[in-house]
């Protein structure tokens, strides 16, 4: 899990250097399309066994609904909606909302280390959030968004542990399917509205700025980081796996200072150790 939450936490540069070349859902769109093709090819040429003939889908459905789907829609229009602060005040909670769902949905009583482990999460994700500076965007939309993020992603952990029946690879399978039909078809919706599906299509090849991101995006993190998120759930559940969510976090704040040039100060660093302490 803590390959996953490395390659979450460099998605944000590519996230932020396309901010300016394309829309979020544009993004999005190929982001899938792009994940789905590389995963369709490695299991045609038998890389990854997937079977799911004959199999019933609604439990992978399930999961699909809430990570990608729910949950991406929630993150992009919370982040834009909302300052840096407030969004990692928010994603910061999801720790702490998995070990309650997987407590009342899967009846797995957290034990006192892993409570306090996710609270000291907690507490380092704010710290490098305050450390960022304070300030309030008092957006409801944006609110409401980031919460959805929140719940879709504890529901999203919480389904994956009952899909037991199935692998990692058909897990992801599906997600990826479900993420490009569902912001493929918003993509092209959006585009055809601003009577800009040309260059929707051409972005890729217009952008070399966007064809990195969706290269990253697509396969680092919708493909090998989905994969290793549903493998370690199935491997060390719910709790243990929520606890690393905070890594994902220090990433993004190195990547920011050494790619970037952002400035690292010393209460990220603080935060960055709590969060260490924390997962550990």
């Amino acid at each position: 899990d803590r390959g996953c939450e490395v390659l979450y936490g460099l998605s944000y540069l590519f996230t932020k250097q396309t901010a300016e070349t394309a829309s979020p859902l544009a993004l999005l769109g190929w982001r899938f399309v792009v994940a789905l093709a590389a995963m369709s090819l490695c299991v045609a040429l038998g890389f990854i066994p997937v079977r799911l003939k004959g199999r019933r889908l609604g439990p992978l459905l399930r999961v699909a609904l809430f990570c990608p789907c729910l949950y991406f829609i929630g993150e992009t229009v919370g982040i834009r909606e909302t300052t840096v602060t407030e969004s990692g005040v928010f994603l910061a909670c999801v720790p702490a909302l998995s070990l309650l769902a997987s407590t009342v949905i899967l009846k797995k009583k957290p034990t006192k280390r892993q409570i306090i482990g996710i609270l000291v999460t907690f507490l380092g994700v704010m710290t490098t959030v305050v450390a960022v500076g304070l300030s309030s965007s008092l957006s409801p939309v944006g609110y409401a968004a980031l919460m959805l993020a929140v719940v879709a992603y504890a529901l999203y952990s919480v389904f994956v542990d009952l899909a037991a029946d199935y692998t990692g690879a058909e897990i992801t399978y599906v997600m990826l399917c479900s993420g490009a039909a569902f912001y493929g078809l918003l993509a092209l919706g959006e585009a055809a509205a601003h009577g800009a599906l040309s260059e929707l299509l051409t972005l890729p090849a217009r952008s070399e700025t966007f064809r990195t991101a969706v290269l990253y995006q697509g396969i680092g993190c919708s493909v090998a980081a989905f994969f290793l998120s549903n493998a370690a759930i199935a491997k060390i559940g719910v709790n243990k796996t929520s606890s690393f969510i905070g890594v994902s976090t220090i990433v993004s704040i190195l990547a920011g200072a050494l790619a970037l040039g952002e400035p690292l100060s010393v209460g990220q660093i603080v935060g960055a150790a709590v969060i260490v302490a924390g997962v550990y």
